[in-house]
């Protein structure tokens, strides 16, 4: 593998606006792959692929938002990044939505809300929206049925496996 070379072709490409070669670059940079690693130059190209609607360069420049990684930490911004690429059916994103929901990070916390993003990312196979999915119902049940979706969430879930004393 020639990572550099890759780099090369990847830049010929995104510099004529593909988005695919454009999230590829930024990748590149990010992992310091074929280029040194720099998150700023990432951050420049997720966004360029991000803003032609990509998901995946939505999700990794929310990412980068929400870890203040080659950018200004900024958690709203990171949100709206995730909610763009989780309407296109990210899991990560979804998850990373979930999360944000179920901690109040930058929205007020709304765990129905919360619910609806790890439940979409859970029925993608996502182990750790399924995990704080059933967390999420057992830490919430006001009723039989959420106590049952709790049961059959964490049955599902191989982080459960073993450890249902955590809950």
């Amino acid at each position: 593998r020639d990572q550099r070379e890759a780099a090369k072709w990847y830049r010929l490409a995104a510099e004529q606006g593909l988005a695919s070669a454009q999230y590829s670059l930024g990748w590149l940079y990010d992992n310091g792959k074929g280029v040194d690693r720099d998150q700023q130059e990432a951050a420049k190209w997720y966004r360029l692929a991000a803003e032609q609607g990509l998901a995946s360069a939505q999700f990794n420049l929310g990412l980068m938002y929400d870890k203040g990684e080659g950018v200004d930490q900024n958690q709203r911004e990171a949100s709206k990044w995730y909610k763009l690429a989780a309407k296109q059916g990210d899991a990560d994103a979804q998850f990373a939505l979930g999360l944000m929901n179920d901690n109040g990070e930058s929205v007020d916390q709304n765990q129905p809300e919360a619910a609806k993003w790890y439940r979409l990312a859970a029925e993608q196979g996502n182990a750790s929206a399924q995990f704080n999915l059933a967390l999420l119902y057992f830490r919430n049940y006001e009723s039989f049925e959420l106590l049952r979706r709790a049961y059959l969430w964490s049955s599902n879930c191989s982080a459960f496996r073993g450890n249902i004393g955590i809950i």
